[in-house]
């Protein structure tokens, strides 16, 4: 365990100074980004550690083993957030535990979620998930982002959630600078029409500097903490 602890120490520093050197660049403040670990496939003795080591953001991408993750852990001041497409028969139980949903990307998961909390008394922050991918490549879920505000609005409006801005992923093998600018001109045209919608979550261990330039606040690093992933659990 020590000798995780110390890879997983050294990893956080490197990745928390590329975050400083990163804003440094461009005349932002660290303190305006989030570190959002990213711990799936890994087990829960990481999140322990992490949390050791003072990050408060731990975010999965499968129902299962978010479940799991977030019961052995509950005792820690965590914030967890829900990172992967969200499917219908997953919403009540993510809905249980998840602080935070990145991946609101169509009107029925806003109506879902909110059902599902209006009925347990939780409130979690909502992200509307903008689609970067071509047109023909869109399984990893997404808006268009001249569509983003009209979800937003639905967001907003829904009880139980609260809008807390906008999430995207690089597209695979595209621009990634251009990419992360629509991203940022749709984050805008959110926070005209609702302020207090200021997260952008972009960015993960290889293109977080190109997201923190293009207005992040949150970046979302898995392989740059913890290394490469082991076969996925359960």
């Amino acid at each position: 365990m020590t000798a995780r602890r110390d890879e997983i120490a050294d990893a956080l520093r490197v990745v928390r100074a590329r975050i400083d050197d990163a804003c440094s660049a461009i005349g932002r403040d660290p303190d305006g980004v989030t570190l959002v670990a990213v711990t799936k496939t890994f087990p829960a003795s990481d999140v322990r550690v992490l949390a050791d080591l003072g990050v408060t953001d731990i975010a999965e991408n499968r129902d299962q083993e978010a479940r799991a993750k977030h019961a052995e852990c509950a005792e820690l001041p965590l914030r967890w957030h829900f990172v992967g497409q969200l499917q219908r028969n997953k919403v009540r139980s993510v809905a249980s535990y998840a602080d935070v949903v990145h991946s609101v990307d169509r009107l029925s998961l806003v109506t879902a979620l909110s059902t599902a909390l209006m009925s347990s008394g939780r409130e979690i922050t909502a992200l509307v998930q903008i689609g970067l991918d071509a047109a023909d490549d869109s399984e990893r879920g997404g808006v268009p982002a001249d569509l983003a505000l009209d979800l937003a609005d639905a967001v907003a409006l829904a009880p139980g959630l609260k809008l807390g801005g906008v999430m995207a992923v690089a597209p695979l093998g595209g621009d990634v600078d251009a990419a992360f600018a629509t991203l940022a001109r749709a984050a805008e045209r959110v926070r005209d029409q609702h302020p207090s919608a200021v997260i952008v979550s972009a960015g993960m261990s290889g293109d977080l500097e190109q997201a923190i330039h293009h207005g992040a606040t949150h970046v979302r690093i898995g392989t740059a903490l913890l290394g490469h992933r082991a076969a996925p659990v359960g």
